[in-house]
């Protein structure tokens, strides 16, 4: 090893310890050195964008993973800080795929870890958002055209009454069918696009919202991990249902949901 592939470990190091120390002007400084010294580098430019991310810098973030990428398109966490990069910008496909890319790399490597974990909830969150997004955005798109072939029909029919002599009910009931007919296309093309179309059972029982992290308990109700665990520290250490003592470590994952709530996800946000 070189003398300034050296100097560059070290300085690595002293920015692992500033970080720790939440000290990440001092760690930025310390990997900016270390990328001056060998460049070429990659975990140099993700501990950097690390700090950027706690600073909450994300063009910054966006930058050094990229460039972490260039050098080693095998770095989860590259991978995983360009992809919430992405999603402060609201660009959820590519945030999304750059997830799903951190999370096939993790798993690959250390399909164990706490990262894959934090990958996961991440891109659960990332899909449901984008799917809220389009849905809203599709919505929209329908409403409007449903509007303009409504407007449409009804002249049509002004038009065919005008020109029909004698059989006004007829016509009347014709249009009639074909309005109704309209209204039941469209209702039927925007199903899917009803947030309220979530299945009861892959949302929390105390937030509604749709579950990331599920977890169950001994009386065999799942909540939102985060979610029940603020209810253990701040309300009590019980069960909210049956009120029996609950700790923490009686929490289970709840696996077959988890996997519920990916496939409900990938049905519904349409990339």
């Amino acid at each position: 090893m070189s003398s300034a592939a050296k100097q560059a470990e070290q300085l690595r190091q002293d920015g692992n310890t500033y970080f720790k120390k939440d000290r990440f002007g001092a760690a930025i400084d310390a990997y900016t050195e270390a990328i001056t010294l060998c460049p070429n580098v990659a975990v140099y430019w993700t501990n950097r964008a690390l700090c950027h991310r706690r600073r909450n810098d994300w063009k910054r973030v966006e930058e050094d993973s990229r460039k972490a990428i260039e050098l080693d398109s095998s770095s989860v966490k590259a991978h995983y800080l360009l992809g919430l990069a992405l999603l402060q910008r609201k660009e959820y496909p590519e945030g999304v795929k750059q997830l799903e890319k951190a999370l096939e790399l993790g798993r690959g490597a250390h399909p164990k870890s706490y990262m894959v974990e934090e990958i996961w909830l991440e891109l659960a969150n990332a899909k449901y958002l984008e799917w809220e997004l389009q849905s809203t955005k599709r919505s929209w798109e329908m409403q409007n055209l449903k509007e303009a072939c409504e407007m449409a029909l009804k002249q049509k029919h002004l038009f065919d009454e005008s020109e029909t002599d004698g059989f006004v009910d007829e016509v009347s009931k014709s249009n009639s069918e074909q309005l109704e007919s309209l209204v039941h296309v469209f209702r039927k093309a925007s199903e899917d696009d009803i947030p309220s179309e979530v299945p009861d059972y892959l949302c929390c029982k105390i937030t509604l919202d749709i579950l990331r992290d599920p977890v169950i308990t001994p009386c065999g109700v799942t909540y939102e991990r985060a979610v029940i665990i603020d209810h253990l520290e701040k309300v009590g250490k019980f069960d909210p249902v049956t009120r029996e003592p609950l700790h923490q470590s009686q929490l289970v994952p709840n696996l077959a949901l988890k996997e519920a709530v990916q496939a409900f996800l990938d049905k519904h946000v349409k990339t």
